[in-house]
């Protein structure tokens, strides 16, 4: 008897305000959306949350998820208008940009290196990687642009020495690995842990790097942000609160990350939580311009315009710095501060202490850390 009385209590409450939320989409329907994520792996976590929290429906858009592998995969949707936005390496916008796509980054996510480069437990020295394939993305993505760094610091040359593979998501790259039909890839947590728990090897561990690189932003193209800069507006907005949510609660980022991801290890997962979620994704993230540029400068020798183009270029800050100018991310963490008793681990223990000198690259940054080790 109590439980008949107790639903209709509970429907006659929420029935009004669902009433009432109707009549409200119906005067302003939701701005259909769909964005894309180029990999399944913790770099993707601020837009997984801000969709699954309710914080683009909070400003008015309907939001479609879709996985759009690689970065240079992603970049082409954008730049045909399959998608509305990309969650995406910032390689494959500079890429696609110099080559005549409009294509262009409002938001940085991650703006450092995140990858570690785990090889077959029989490479012992990189000289031993000669004749090996190794598995990326997609050419033109992070993970691309990650190997072919890693390969020119050890003076190897990719598709001469190295055999280098497209083949798709990072479960994807580790299962080929698993199988030894590559014997290399650039992984991040959980893969690069389930690597090391079956006896792969970590050649050289990029996130250790703490070097300013564009490895994940959001991009658009210049003319929906010419035609709709409100609709832009308000997704910059949500993923905002989206980061903010992210970084301050714990328990459900860690429930939202186990669902894209598809697992349970608590380990990695609290592992991706530490040393991403709440250190390298930034509260206000604006694109790294010196990430852009480096990205620039080291594929300037084989792109002539690379050599020409300036970061800014690249990006367009309207939107981040609208919502830093007004006040409106420092209220929220005031709000609502961030809780970290711990200094995250799988960070430098000291501030990189590297002075940059015109012409550098980041092979020059690479060796100059890995001496310094």
């Amino acid at each position: 008897m109590w439980r008949g009385t107790l639903i209709l209590v509970y429907a006659l409450v929420l029935l009004p305000v669902q009433a009432d939320a109707a009549d409200k989409t119906a005067e302003h329907p939701l701005s259909k959306v769909i964005i894309a994520y180029s990999s399944i792996s913790g770099n993707m976590a601020p837009l997984w949350v801000t969709y699954e929290r309710g914080f683009f429906s909070k400003y008015g858009l309907d939001v479609q998820l879709v996985l759009v592998a690689g970065g240079s995969r992603a970049a082409q949707s954008l730049a045909s208008g399959d998608v509305t936005l990309a969650q995406m390496a910032g390689a494959g916008v500079i890429q696609s940009n110099l080559r005549g796509a409009d294509v262009i980054m409002i938001a940085g996510i991650l703006n450092t290196m995140n990858y570690q480069f785990i090889v077959d437990k029989n490479v012992q020295r990189p000289d031993q990687l000669k004749g090996k394939t190794i598995a990326v993305s997609r050419y033109g993505s992070s993970s691309d642009f990650a190997v072919r760094f890693a390969l020119d610091k050890y003076g190897l040359v990719p598709e001469k020495d190295v055999r280098i593979l497209e083949i798709g998501t990072q479960p994807e790259r580790f299962a080929a690995l698993e199988a030894r039909r590559i014997q290399g890839v650039m992984l991040e947590v959980p893969q690069s842990l389930k690597a090391k728990k079956i006896g792969f090897r970590i050649l050289v561990n990029l996130k250790m790097l703490g070097l300013e690189y564009q490895h994940t932003g959001l991009a658009t193209t210049s003319a929906l942000i010419k035609s709709h800069p409100d609709l832009i507006r308000n997704v910059v907005k949500a993923y905002v609160e989206g980061i903010h949510y992210y970084k301050t609660h714990r328990q459900e980022s860690l429930t939202v990350l186990a669902k894209y991801l598809k697992t349970n290890d608590a380990e990695a997962l609290k592992q991706i939580y530490e040393d991403i979620g709440l250190a390298p994704v930034p509260a206000k993230p604006y694109p790294t311009l010196k990430g852009i540029d480096a990205i620039l400068r080291e594929i300037g020798g084989n792109e002539p315009k690379a050599r020409m183009a300036m970061p800014e270029q690249f990006v367009d800050l309207t939107f981040v710095r609208e919502l830093d100018n007004s006040g409106f991310i420092d209220r929220l963490y005031k709000a609502n501060p961030i809780a970290v008793t711990d200094k995250p681990p799988g960070l430098p223990v000291e501030p990189v202490d590297y002075k940059v000198k015109a012409g550098d690259t980041l092979s020059d940054l690479a060796e100059w850390f890995m001496e310094a080790q």
